[in-house]
């Protein structure tokens, strides 16, 4: 979903309120990274925006503006990340941890914020070192020293640390001082025990990867360590332990990861996706539908899946998707009738049916990773979100086959063409977006700019909605979530690469070549494994850590990247929005408000759906390479 943002539990909210001088600190500190972080967000769009204008309309290609784009997103990137870890939004599978005591809950959480701050602190020193060694480079355009970029890595990671020491102090002043003496205690004593157990390691050869990077990671994420810190845990401790690497390639690793010019369009879509919900273009597109389809039996349920279509379009995040169209449907239908249980797996299986869309933040992510061109991706990813849509519009047929529509009021052909007029403008952003990456006029990263500045015109000119009182948190908003995705695309690009030097892909390799069944036995195995995998570790997390070491195995068995692309993304989709492990059911229940419990039972049909779906997508490639043409 990009992927949502999960909070972390805060001890201290549930017992007495920390003292005031910490509270006003706290608050000082979130000014210090919020207001450069934000106003980050704003200068990217205007550097872009102008990029683009200077090159088509003007004539003139400002040869600067990409080289100080790249230099500002790394600081984005890393003072994002603090301000999610103050907000504590940083993703965390949280299905273990929320099923424990209130006791035994606390002191998890002391230990998923004492295991971050050890892995900051841990790598402070050699990201210090690391920004030294690219102060001696020279970037090309501007002519100044690469450290006004690589001092971003040191800076953010003790920033984030500050917040990790204070948020510690928090949940102890507010009355949590077992807890966090045991979560600090745990951290402590579990990374002295690998220390000391060190000279075992490097005779064990490769199963140091099931000790590091299966038990080591694992235990992390299922105690509730944010993704992206318990990946960089299991990195470090790999290569300071069981070989002889320096710890600044993981800060290598993590810049490289982090620094692909094309992932600054995540924060620009999560932009777009708060922007069309702020200036009222994403209720223009349900009015529409509805007006359409709302008198037929289980109309809305088609509308729904119609609106997360459309709005997949043009936020590419799944929260920001469901947040756009859940509020708007989800008191109508419930009017109608619809039981709430019902309303939340509907919506989290639309969720997983529209990953495909472009610009999907994972259609981007897959793209920097692999290599696969990004216009060839948003091209193939329409047909096959539309099969996924077309399964479900089936089983919305036979669950409201017998629905009463006694009460609804068909919408006269003029109602129709008033909401047409009025939702136009809405309806054709998505259009455009696609058109000019795939016509060459702007790229995935710059085209997200002028999306931000249509939506900002139709707002103001046609919409007559902009309420400037949002756009603050939004900009907050923004920075803090794209900072969480960044974060775990940097850990993980380390993580990959740790396993790649092992030679452990060479041996993935050779194992998944030789499978029985060919092409197609490779293709099914892998959709069993990215459901599992996007169940655990989220979709972005998941592609940056397995694409590169899958997908060359596909292509040496003929498999087409972007038929590849959307198998893997549809199977992680899935495993994304299915309970009980899907962080994306979760997300989908509190934007919905409605009790995880309740959604259960009623969502398997849809995945059952759902997955017919991807068999469909899987067994007919041309459902994704139909419409490439020569791409």
């Amino acid at each position: 979903m990009a992927a949502p943002a999960v909070a972390l539990h805060d001890p201290a909210a549930a017992a007495r309120p920390a003292p005031a001088w910490l509270g006003a600190l706290d608050r000082a500190l979130g000014l210090l990274l919020e207001v450069p972080a934000a106003a980050l967000v704003l200068v990217e769009v205007g550097l872009l925006l102008a990029g683009v204008v200077s090159r088509y309309a003007l004539h003139n290609p400002l040869v600067w503006t990409d080289e100080l784009a790249s230099i500002l997103f790394l600081w984005l990137a890393m003072l994002g990340a603090a301000v999610a870890l103050r907000r504590g939004e940083h993703m965390r599978m949280t299905a273990l941890v929320n099923r424990a005591g209130p006791g035994t809950r606390a002191f998890l959480d002391a230990f998923a914020t004492a295991a971050a701050l050890l892995f900051l602190l841990l790598l402070l020193r050699p990201g210090m070192e690391f920004a030294e060694d690219e102060g001696f480079i020279t970037t090309p355009a501007l002519e100044i020293s690469n450290l006004w970029r690589a001092a971003a890595l040191p800076v953010g990671l003790g920033l984030m640390a500050l917040m990790a020491a204070l948020r510690l102090l928090r949940q102890a002043l507010g009355g949590g001082v077992p807890a966090v003496l045991g979560g600090v205690a745990l951290a402590a004593a579990l990374a002295a025990g690998l220390a000391l157990a060190q000279p075992l390691f490097p005779p064990l050869g490769n199963l140091n990867l099931v000790v590091f990077f299966v038990l080591v990671v694992g235990a992390g994420v299922f105690a509730g360590v944010p993704i992206a810190f318990s990946f960089g845990l299991g990195t470090l401790g790999y290569l300071a332990l069981a070989t002889s690497a320096p710890l600044t390639v993981v800060v290598g690793r993590m810049d490289e990861g982090m620094s692909h010019l094309i992932l600054l369009s995540v924060p620009l879509f999560v932009l777009l996706g708060a922007l069309i919900e702020m200036t009222g273009m994403a209720r223009a597109m349900v009015d529409f539908l509805a007006s359409l389809l709302g008198h037929v039996r289980g109309g809305l349920s088609y509308v729904l899946l119609g609106a997360m279509y459309l709005v997949s379009g043009i936020s590419g995040a799944k929260a920001a998707d469901m947040a756009a169209v859940a509020p708007v449907l989800f008191p109508e239908m419930q009017r109608r009738g619809s039981r709430p249980g019902e309303l939340v797996a509907l919506l989290s299986a639309s969720g997983a049916m529209s990953e495909t869309i472009p610009p999907s933040l994972v259609l981007i992510t897959i793209g920097s990773v692999t290599g696969v061109s990004i216009a060839a991706l948003f091209t193939g990813g329409l047909l096959p979100a539309l099969v996924m849509a077309l399964a479900l519009a089936a089983l919305v047929w036979w669950r409201n086959r017998g629905e009463d529509l006694s009460g609804v009021r068909r919408a006269s052909l003029g109602g129709v063409l008033r909401a047409l007029v009025i939702a136009a403008p809405a309806i054709a952003l998505p259009f455009l977006i696609r058109a000019a990456v795939v016509e060459g006029v702007a790229t995935a990263t710059e085209v997200s700019t002028i999306g931000i500045a249509y939506a900002v015109l139709a707002g103001l000119l046609i919409y007559r909605r902009f309420p400037l009182a949002r756009l603050w948190p939004v900009l907050v908003e923004t920075a803090a979530l794209s900072g969480a995705i960044l974060l775990i695309i940097g850990a993980a690009t380390g993580m990959a690469w740790a396993l790649t030097q092992s030679g452990f892909s060479r041996d993935l390799a050779h194992a998944m070549a030789s499978l029985p069944g060919g092409a197609m036995g490779f293709l099914l195995v892998s959709v069993a494994a990215f459901v599992v995998l996007g169940s655990v570790l989220e979709g972005i997390p998941a592609i940056v850590l397995f694409g590169p070491l899958l997908f060359p195995i596909a292509r040496q068995l003929g498999i087409h990247d972007v038929h590849y692309s959307m198998v893997v993304i549809l199977a992680m989709g899935i495993g994304l929005f299915a309970p009980p492990f899907g962080v994306g059911y979760y997300a989908a229940c509190a934007i919905g408000r409605v009790d995880p419990a309740l959604g259960i039972r009623p969502i398997w049909g849809y995945l059952a759906a759902l997955v017919v779906g991807l068999l469909a997508v899987t067994f007919v490639p041309w459902i994704s390479i139909g419409f490439l043409g020569g791409r």
